[in-house]
């Protein structure tokens, strides 16, 4: 009996991957990416250089993690990170930088007037 139990959950499992479940998230993951990154713009300085160096899912599960630097490429400057929570979908629900997470206030303004009024563009990768 404990074999035949064993099978069948193995094909469920393989079934669910096949249609597209928990482990097919690319498409998800990307939305959730070009958010994240589109933040970056909001939280530094209007007319500032930045740098993306790394764009991966964040430690926490429903999150995205971007790594960036400010400033010319000639220049040193210290690495900066942004970490967007998401909710169910692409919904943004926290941001949290280096100095802090932002409130619960400020990531309503950030969605509502920076990025679903205006087509802020995504800082582009090097």
């Amino acid at each position: 009996m404990r074999k035949l139990r064993f099978g069948f959950f193995a094909v469920l499992g393989g079934l669910a991957l096949l249609l597209g479940g928990p482990g097919d998230c690319g498409g998800l993951d990307a939305r959730r990416a070009a958010i994240c990154r589109q933040s970056v713009s909001a939280v530094v300085e209007p007319d500032a250089a930045v740098e993306i160096l790394r764009v991966g899912r964040g430690a926490a599960p429903a999150s995205m993690r971007v790594d960036y630097r400010l400033g010319d490429q000639g220049t040193a400057h210290r690495a900066r990170w942004i970490v967007c929570g998401f909710g169910s979908g692409d919904d943004l629900v926290s941001v949290t930088t280096e100095h802090g997470a932002l409130s619960g206030a400020a990531v309503h303004l950030l969605k509502r007037y920076f990025l679903e009024a205006v087509e802020t563009p995504a800082v582009p990768s090097r």
